[in-house]
């Protein structure tokens, strides 16, 4: 059995289903877990440990924050293609960054571009 979202060859015990789709666990896990870039409680948690601690980035979350520093605004998709990662991966390490005030977001016409906090 295939999944519907990333075509993946999966045996039928480990499908799941979500909005009409037989789904494999990755991209079920995907679905279900949206990443959430307004969320005021994990900026609270992101900033006091942060103060505590101070910034440990991956190496993704590191490439994306360095990408935006050189660029200044960049969109998402661009971004994307520059990294060599989907959009929504890229989507994923914006949230984290976000959360610690790193990155922002902004609306030019159409386009929403990451920028520096």
């Amino acid at each position: 059995m295939n999944c519907d979202r990333c075509g993946a060859a999966t045996e039928p015990e480990d499908i799941k289903e979500h909005g009409g789709k037989k789904l494999c666990e990755d991209c079920y896990l995907d679905a279900v877990s949206q990443v959430k870039t307004c969320d005021p409680w994990a900026v609270h948690l992101a900033k006091s440990d942060k103060v505590r601690t101070g910034v440990t980035l991956t190496s993704r979350q590191e490439q994306l924050y360095n990408l935006v520093k050189e660029y200044k605004e960049i969109p998402f998709p661009e971004a994307a293609r520059r990294l060599d990662m989907t959009e929504e991966e890229v989507r994923h390490e914006f949230a984290t960054l976000r959360h610690l005030e790193l990155l922002k977001a902004c609306k030019r016409g159409d386009l929403v571009l990451m920028t520096l906090f």
